[in-house]
This record gives C-alpha cells, sequence and structure tokens, in this order.
C-alpha cells in the first residue's frame, strides 16, 4: 500500500510544525521524464556522487575505494583510492559530499575495519589529499550502515547512519546508529543541535541512504523498512520515527509517521533521493530492490501519490542527484553484488524533465 494522496505532509504523522488540515486541490501535474543520455558507464559499485563548484562530478566506488573525477562532457579521471576502506557487504565508501563555503574539500562516508565514519580530504584535478576523519565510531555492519551525507542550506553537514544491524541502536540517544546526525564542517556539534552536546538530529531510523533539502529549507529522508513498510520522511529536530518499536505509519503518540511509505518493499528498498522544484516540484527516489524510479509530487504542505517512472530496464537504483529543475542524474546499481549487470554496467544517465 503507497501512504500518500492528495493530503497535508504531515497527514500520515504524529503532527508537528508542518501539520496541516487535509487538502483536495490537486497538485501541480508532474513532469515527464526520460532517459536523454548516458553521462558515464563501466563504474563498479557506484555509490555517492556530489557536485563541484564548477560544475564537474565526483562519484565514489564503495568497493574499490574510488573516487572519479567527471567533467561536463562524461569525460573520466581517477582522483585516487581513499585508504582503510573495508569494502564488506554494504559497507566500503559510500557517500560524497561537497560544502559550497569549502570547494576544495570533499567529505566521505566510509567502513573502516573498526566502524563507519566521516572524513574530509582536500582535493584538485590532480587528485585527493591527506584524509582527515571528523566523526569516527559509527556502528558498522555487513549490513545497514547508511552513509549518505549532504550540507544542507543552513552550512551544517548532515550525515545518515543505519542500525548496524542492531535495531536497539536506533533508540539510544548515545548511540550514533540508526541516526541522521547534523554536524559543522570540522565534525563539531552545532549549538543548535535538538539534543545538547549530541550530534543526534534524528533518531528512530533502520537504515537512511537517502537525503534531500526542498526550496523550503525541510530535509527529506527514504529509510529501509523490513517486509513491512519503506518510508518516505520528513526530518524535524529532535524527531523519533519509530524503529524499531514501529514501522511505517502508527497512531502511538510521540512518534513522526512516514509522509509516504511503499508496502511491500519489494516495491523499492529506496537509497537516494533528489528534490526538484520548479512548476512541478517533487522527490525523486532511486529503488534498490524495486528497480524504478518514484516520482512523489508534493506542494506547499502537500504531498501526492508516488507514480512509478518507466525508464526502460535498468536495473537497480542507487543514486539520483537534481542538476537543474530539468535535468537529474541517476546511477545504476547492477555490480554491487545483488543486481544483475547490464551492459557497460554500472552507468550515470541524465533524464531530462519535461512540462516544466
Amino acid at each position: 500500500m503507497l501512504c500518500a494522496g492528495l493530503l497535508a505532509l504531515t497527514a500520515c504523522s504524529s503532527g508537528g510544525p508542518n501539520a496541516t488540515d487535509p487538502i483536495t486541490d490537486p497538485l501541480p501535474a508532474p513532469a515527464s521524464v526520460t532517459v536523454a543520455s548516458t553521462f558515464t558507464e563501466g563504474l563498479v559499485s557506484p555509490w555517492g556522487m556530489a557536485f563541484a563548484s564548477d560544475g564537474t562530478t565526483l562519484i565514489s566506488e564503495r568497493d574499490t575505494g574510488r573516487v572519479w573525477l567527471l567533467d561536463a562532457t562524461g569525460g573520466r579521471t581517477e582522483l585516487g583510492v581513499v585508504p582503510d576502506v573495508r569494502a564488506e557487504g554494504e559497507g566500503g565508501l559510500l557517500g560524497l559530499a561537497v560544502s559550497p563555503d569549502l570547494p576544495d574539500q570533499v567529505y566521505a562516508y566510509l567502513t573502516t575495519e573498526r566502524d563507519n565514519r566521516v572524513v574530509r580530504m582536500a582535493w584538485d584535478p590532480s587528485g585527493l589529499g591527506e584524509v582527515e576523519p571528523i566523526l569516527t565510531g559509527i556502528p558498522r555492519s555487513s549490513i545497514h550502515n547508511g552513509g549518505r551525507i549532504t550540507f544542507g542550506p543552513d552550512g551544517m553537514l548532515y550525515v545518515a547512519t543505519g542500525d548496524a544491524g542492531d535495531p536497539s541502536l536506533s533508540q539510544d540517544r548515545d548511540s550514533l546508529g540508526g541516526k541522521v546526525l547534523r554536524l559543522t564542517p570540522d565534525g563539531a556539534v552545532p549549538a543548535d543541535n535538538p539534543f545538547t552536546d549530541s550530534p543526534v538530529f534524528t533518531l528512530g531510523h533502520r537504515n537512511v541512504q537517502g537525503l534531500a533539502f526542498d526550496d523550503a529549507g525541510r530535509a527529506w529522508a527514504s529509510e529501509f523498512g523490513t517486509s513491512e513498510a519503506d518510508e518516505l520522511n520528513i526530518l524535524e529536530p529532535g524527531g523519533n520515527y519509530g524503529w524499531p518499536l514501529y514501522e511505517g505509519v502508527t497512531d502511538a503518540p510521540g512518534f513522526i509517521n512516514p509522509v509516504a511509505t511503499w508496502s511491500p518493499t519489494s516495491l523499492a528498498s529506496p537509497s537516494g533521493i533528489a528534490y526538484v522544484g520548479g512548476e512541478s516540484p517533487a522527490i525523486y527516489v532511486a529503488a534498490l530492490r524495486g528497480q524504478v524510479l518514484w516520482q512523489v509530487p508534493v506542494a506547499d504542505n502537500r504531498v501526492g501519490e508516488p507514480v512509478a517512472l518507466d525508464l526502460g530496464d535498468i536495473g537497480r537504483l542507487r543514486t539520483v542527484e537534481a542538476v537543474s529543475n530539468s535535468t537529474l542524474l541517476l546511477m545504476t546499481s547492477n555490480t554491487d553484488g545483488r543486481g544483475d549487470p547490464r551492459p557497460d554496467d554500472d552507468r550515470v544517465l541524465v533524464l531530462e524533465l519535461d512540462g516544466r
């Protein structure tokens, strides 16, 4: 069951600052989406994607630890291999982020032999600099490592973690597992975080692999369920999203419900997400097991019914990023050990959005 429809964004939640009464006015017509071209191909288990200030694109490979630099035409240069990456199961070199305020630094989320951690490195087209850890001690496992990182409009670094296969960590505020964390660019705890002296921004997550911000500055996150429901959430500071006590929608007080769910989870297994504004604003959700890109229309305090886009037989989808309000980059994930590689996989595809 897809929990959405033309409802307030928190109509499926326990309330909060975005809560409104249900609205039945129609949302703007969704954009049509087509595969325009292949940006690059022949990648090995790609995972993270970030945009540099000069318009170039950085790509991480989970299993090799490599970081690639792609120019505007998709031409690829290897920047280097990040040291101490332990590729095991779902772990390895995962998310990448570049701060608009620190364009010569690239941030990475990676799995080591001991933990998951966030590091930063100086970089330029000639290669990567020395690795500087800014947050260590995130629980690691062969599963549920989270891994998406992104800078918010507030200049802070948001870090998605998983429960590392131990659901009890998600409700433990002293653990970094099963959380979305909020850090300064240096890795310190911002003074206005919801919990004093804690990097925890939200808790009660199973395995978040998608983070994006909309034009209003709201943080969105995708989350893997077990078998009951995958989720799309709006993050509220200090919010508790229920795992492992609840999955999907609950009437229990004190928990924030998702704004959309996919049930059964074979429909989605959502990884990366992207927000596109303009005339037809929407959240785009890259689905792994579902092997589809979901389009979730949003406007003001409303969310529409998720739509599975027909992009052809491209397989598992790991990451989607917005280049503009009319262009997306979409990364496949068929060489990750769970997919069925197509010729020239893995690829990054250019998607064009029409009717905008």
